[in-house]
């Protein structure tokens, strides 16, 4: 198994943004139960953000409550932090003014119940050298309120600087059958250079390799996801074709087409110059929680099968709007 600051992780952990970052959440007991669920099943590296969700109630604020109720399994979590965004996720800055502001409310938000593993700038302030905001954060590690420090939504060029800065634990990016980019950008190479964990998140491609979403109509009309280009209804039917191919793909297997495309991002690890990958897929329910902990072995013959079908089909529209930073 992986390990990340000596302590052992599964092969697949857990994605908290749904949780709390939505429209309508699901119920705090309904929460508490996927989070339980996730533990249960090995799946104890957990992504929150400082921005997933409201000021009021994000990710953090339900892990204090899940860690009041449940304080015997703070030691049991890996616990990653995105922050330094401005609490409307959309002003990324590397300031220590910033960094320090994040921190602090992070920490306050958590009263002590639980300890920021890694913390992670949610995208790279171009306009503040790296040593400068790594320096900030090292100061909550010096003090060992953070555990370390990891990259988010990072370009190449940035995780071959910042390796020769300061210690990088983790690098997320998203990585999944419909966004395999990172496979082939230089990514995933320089990760694996520096010994650096790899967090796969949307490794279902935010629903798109599912079974909820057979047309566009399909979408809840809150749904951010008809924001975004690969979900709009010019783009949508050319990228279903793929969705339906992993759903062929995985009846012959015997699986769930879910459950496919997470072990195929976890299953790249074998591959040579490749790093540990753990994928972070998200789940709102405790049904959901258990399928995709499902870790389906997939031979080298059939990662190459799943490998010349996704050669044939090219997904349309970005992952993103235009506006919003990414390879940063």
């Amino acid at each position: 198994m992986p390990e990340i600051l000596g302590k052992q992780v599964g092969q697949i952990g857990f994605g908290l943004m749904g949780l709390t970052w939505r429209a309508t959440p699901p119920s705090q007991e309904q929460a508490f139960a996927s989070l339980r669920a996730s533990l249960e099943k090995g799946m104890n590296l957990w992504n929150a953000a400082e921005f997933y969700g409201t000021p009021e109630y994000n990710s953090l604020t339900l892990l204090e409550r899940y860690f009041a109720k449940y304080p015997e399994d703070a030691d049991k979590v890996i616990l990653m932090v995105k922050g330094a965004v401005g609490l409307d996720a959309h002003h990324p800055s590397g300031e220590p003014s910033e960094i320090r502001r994040s921190i602090e409310n992070c920490l306050s938000i958590l009263k002590g119940r639980k300890k920021i593993d890694i913390f992670e700038p949610a995208r790279r302030d171009k306009n503040t050298p790296l040593e400068i905001t790594f320096g900030a954060i090292n100061e909550y590690i010096e003090k060992g309120l953070v555990g370390g420090i990891g990259l988010s939504e990072v370009a190449a060029a940035t995780i071959h600087e910042a390796a020769k800065i300061t210690k990088i634990l983790t690098v997320e990016n998203e990585l999944s059958l419909a966004s395999p980019d990172i496979l082939t950008n230089g990514v995933a190479e320089a990760c694996a250079q520096y010994g650096i964990t790899l967090v796969a998140y949307s490794p279902l491609c935010r629903g798109l390799l599912t079974t909820q979403f057979t047309s566009y109509n399909d979408i809840p009309q809150d749904s951010f996801l008809r924001l975004l280009p690969r979900f709009s209804p010019e783009n949508f039917e050319t990228n279903k074709k793929l969705a339906d191919q992993v759903k062929a793909l995985a009846e012959k297997k015997g699986c769930k087409p879910t459950q496919l495309a997470i072990s195929w991002t976890a299953h790249l690890s074998r591959r040579p110059g490749v790093p540990e990958i753990i994928p972070i897929p998200g789940a709102t329910t405790v049904e959901r929680v258990e399928e995709n902990s499902v870790l389906v072995d997939i031979s080298d013959a059939e990662m190459k099968e799943i490998d010349d079908t996704l050669a044939k089909f090219e997904v349309v529209g970005g992952r993103y709007m235009d506006q919003h930073p990414i390879n940063t």
